[in-house]
């Protein structure tokens, strides 16, 4: 197998150690210094190159180093050239560490807590129980469903809401667009980890927010072209939402000034909520590697129809 990885250059020597532990049959190399072009088989990258098929003319599978495959343009891709997303335990597990910090932090009123630090002010404020901060996740599927465990067993009602019907044990499921209103209603805490599409992008509007419970929160984990940024601060400075953690934006970095950066009722990660972690992200591609050569299903694959 002939591996090129095309993506953060300090990572890709990491991964250079790891195949060459687990693999060392392997031939990898890393972008720009690719070999013999004709003889690669697998492109691991953020951004491949522009004329893909004429820089890697036998290349059977394009890899994203993520879990996200937006930014791709797959107006440059053969339709039968595989796309697979990357799945795998480290990535999963941090975002389930930063959307269980995320959610905690604003049920217990840490932005709050935070202004009035910088204000030294010394004031309590109530605290309601896990059971009356109702929790919604917008996106049931692999990370969604991972997410929502922990809050479960924290007693937090959970509920999601995917384009097609789901089943997620503990929790209330929504589906399709006739259901969307329901399930905003009941949110008091909104988790966006919805897949870029078509009907994604901009859903985070002021349309949306006007459903949720005055006072709601805002966890937006997805993809930055989902989110309308006008239209959040003025669900943020109008009171109908109280706080938002944005790690997501468009563009990434915002540029300075932005009013992200200075408004007391948000929350701002630069886009490190989950990260592909190299140990366990090299055993996930090797996986697909083999499953690939013995003609068996990929874990990850994008259906392009759908966009994820």
């Amino acid at each position: 197998m002939n591996i090129v990885y095309k993506s953060e250059p300090a990572r890709g020597r990491q991964w250079a150690q790891l195949l060459a532990q687990l693999a060392p049959e392997a031939t990898f190399s890393q972008w720009p210094e690719v070999g013999d072009p004709q003889q690669v088989d697998y492109l691991v990258a953020w951004q491949p190159p522009q004329n893909i098929m004429q820089t890697f003319p036998n290349l059977k599978v394009l890899f994203s180093v993520g879990a996200g495959v937006d930014q791709f343009d797959y107006t440059n891709l053969p339709p039968d050239l595989p796309v697979v997303r990357m799945i795998e335990p480290g990535l999963t597990q941090g975002m389930v560490e930063y959307v269980t910090f995320s959610v905690l932090g604003l049920h217990r009123g840490m932005p709050r807590y935070l202004q009035q630090q910088r204000q030294q002010r010394w004031q309590e404020h109530p605290t309601p129980v896990a059971g009356a901060c109702r929790i919604g996740v917008m996106g049931a599927g692999t990370l969604g469903e991972a997410v929502l465990r922990p809050l479960v067993a924290f007693g937090y009602p959970c509920a999601a809401w995917s384009r097609s019907a789901k089943t997620i044990s503990g929790v209330r499921c929504y589906a399709g667009n006739a259901q969307l209103g329901a399930f905003l209603a009941r949110s008091d805490i909104l988790i966006c980890l919805l897949p870029l599409t078509a009907s994604t992008e901009g859903i985070l509007n002021a349309e949306l927010f006007s459903q949720l419970p005055p006072g709601a929160a805002l966890v937006q984990v997805g993809r930055g072209r989902q989110l309308n940024h006008p239209h959040l601060l003025d669900a943020l400075d109008s009171g109908q939402l109280s706080a938002a953690v944005i790690d997501v934006t468009s563009p990434e970095p915002l540029p300075d000034g932005h009013p992200f950066w200075q408004h007391p009722a948000i929350w701002l990660t630069p886009h490190i909520a989950s990260q592909t972690r190299p140990e366990s992200a090299v055993r996930a591609l090797l996986d697909n590697i083999r499953r690939f050569e013995r003609g068996e299903p990929m874990i990850g694959t994008i259906e392009r129809t759908r966009g994820y």
